[in-house]
């Protein structure tokens, strides 16, 4: 049984910054479509980051809500069999429980930042940004 599992989250201040984690038993993580959502109280969950392996050695493709555009890169950690997101210039807008999905594809498709496409969750990390 996959089972995706988040790490790395915590509270910090405006400003700061985290590192997230997702790792995954039971498949190899660089070969899949990985991406991150996240949802604050009240609201929808959103797609954050995608990353995608390019069925080259060690080349991905990734992409990004445009809120985190240029501040969390994602990135594969291959040794860990993980998929991380750094997130850089925390805003209090970024408060939230942050998911990492997957569903076993190595390509995310054009819908890469729908929650239903994605089988596999993790259980969830909160981060909480204080201004």
């Amino acid at each position: 049984q996959v089972q995706p599992v988040e790490s790395g989250g915590g509270s910090v201040q405006a400003g700061g910054s985290l590192r997230l984690s997702c790792a995954a038993a039971g498949t190899i993580i660089s070969d899949d479509c990985v991406v991150w959502f996240r949802q604050a109280p009240g609201k929808e969950r959103e797609g954050v980051a995608a990353i995608w392996p390019l069925g080259r050695a060690s080349l991905y493709a990734s992409t990004y809500a445009d809120s985190v555009k240029g501040r969390f890169p994602i990135s594969q950690d291959n040794a860990r069999n993980a998929v991380s997101l750094q997130m850089n210039s925390l805003k209090p807008e970024d408060t939230a429980v942050y998911y990492c999905a997957t569903d076993q594809k190595t390509d995310c498709g054009s819908d890469y930042f729908s929650p239903g496409q994605y089988r596999l969750w993790g259980q969830g990390t909160q981060v909480t940004v204080s201004s």
